[in-house]
């Protein structure tokens, strides 16, 4: 079988068994010695840890790779002002993508309306995190101590730092070339290390999923069956229809084949819900399966990891409307627009703030006069739903990298036509 087949089997016996398990830890007469095997030692014991081990393998990586390949991307540029231009149409492209996704969440949850009939006897509380003031958020950019960053995982200043690393090589002439041939081999060296972390996938990919069905089950998933029903439409209606027209309109490429062999890149993202662990495995694919240069691939897919948050503004969105109806509070067309504005703005003013969509979504429901208490509606389900947004969100990344890559005269059209090349054979045992 294929990665991706065993990937899949893996996801498909994991929310079963898991599920099953949930129901039996539920079940009052539990004989105590299978419950202490079922909970204590595989769920929240062997698999659990085992999941744990496996993001943390991805995340790992994520600082070196973005580090030594956006190093590699930058120092090689013949023409070192084009990164200004670039750095303009990559954030341009994720804040466009970013409100046309909550303007359609909002459309279509105003036609299917999931909060009407909602239940708001249950007192309902939830502490919103505070928000980072936008102008601290700009001036952290730049990094005080790069080793600081690197060790906290700050994403925005690594990638600032490797900039200026990259464009001293590009400028230091003899010895510039030979440590930028060093950054070279440590770049293919890391790439080969996800190639074998990505063969362990499946058994990382159960432990995950069965840890996570059977502590919390399907959750109140029949009680928000339209909230989440309204949610995942427009996330595969914005995952396919939209990024496959901007595809089609601006790098001129067969989104067909785009969606083919982003197939297993989104699997990832699926089984982590965590966009900067499955950066590696996303740069990984851009590069060598989409022929995405190592110039744009460096620079535009750290960049959306950080700040792109398409599937998470779709669910601002429907949560807004839904939080709104399920109060009975009517919301005008300058409040749709008010959220539209702000959700897109804050995509960049929270940029690599844990809990990142919570914060965002406070930050409307205020800017509208809505209950942020209304947040604990959604909490239920939400986890079950972060793991599509964030899948959502590693396929707009790849999407920008090869429509910037097109744009920058970086795309192999040969390599990104090779369905050969396709992730899910190019990592199959040899």
């Amino acid at each position: 079988m294929t990665l991706t087949t065993r990937i899949l089997l893996a996801m498909a016996l994991a929310i079963v068994l898991g599920t099953i398990t949930f129901n039996l830890l539920a079940m009052p007469d539990l004989n105590d010695s299978v419950r202490y095997v079922l909970d204590d030692l595989l769920a929240s014991g062997l698999f659990a840890l085992i999941g744990k081990i496996f993001v943390s393998s991805l995340k790992v990586l994520v600082v070196p790779l973005v580090f030594v390949s956006l190093v590699c991307g930058v120092c090689h540029l013949s023409d070192q002002s084009s990164l200004g231009r670039m750095s303009l149409k990559t954030v341009a492209l994720y804040l466009v993508t970013t409100a046309i996704a909550i303007s359609a969440a909002m459309t279509l949850a105003n036609i299917v309306n999931p909060g009407i009939g909602i239940d708001m006897s249950v007192e309902a509380e939830f502490n919103a995190p505070e928000a980072v003031p936008l102008i601290d958020v700009l001036a952290n950019i730049f990094p005080t101590n790069p080793f600081r960053a690197m060790a906290e995982g700050n994403m925005l200043q690594v990638i600032v730092f490797a900039i200026l690393i990259g464009l001293a090589i590009g400028r230091s002439g003899v010895p510039g070339e030979r440590i930028g041939k060093q950054f070279s081999d440590w770049n293919e060296i890391l790439m080969t290390l996800v190639t074998m972390l990505m063969n362990l996938a499946p058994y990382g990919v159960f432990a995950l999923l069965f840890s996570l069905f059977a502590s919390k089950g399907l959750g109140p998933v029949q009680e928000l069956l339209a909230y989440m029903f309204t949610v995942v439409a427009v996330l595969l209606v914005h995952g396919i229809v939209v990024y496959s027209a901007m595809l089609r309109m601006f790098a001129g490429v067969s989104p067909v084949t785009f969606l083919k062999k982003m197939w297993p890149v989104q699997i990832f993202a699926f089984s982590t819900a965590s966009s900067s662990a499955t950066l590696p495995v996303t740069i990984k694919n851009a590069e060598q399966n989409l022929g995405v240069g190592t110039r744009a691939a460096s620079f535009v897919l750290p960049l959306g990891a950080t700040i792109n948050m398409d599937g998470t503004a779709i669910m601002q969105g429907v949560a807004t409307v839904f939080i709104a109806q399920a109060f009975g509070l009517d919301l005008s067309m300058g409040d749709y627009l008010l959220v539209i504005a702000t959700a897109t703005l804050a995509s960049i003013g929270t940029a690599g703030v844990p809990g990142v969509g919570l914060i965002t979504l406070s930050m409307v429901l205020q800017q509208v006069g809505l209950p942020v208490e209304g947040i604990a509606l959604i909490i239920g389900v939400d986890r079950l739903l972060d793991m599509l947004r964030t899948a959502v969100n590693v396929t707009g990344d790849t999407m920008v990298s090869v429509v910037i890559a097109k744009t920058e005269g970086v795309l192999n059209h040969e390599r990104y036509n090779d369905l050969s090349l396709s992730a899910t054979n190019s990592n199959d045992d040899k």
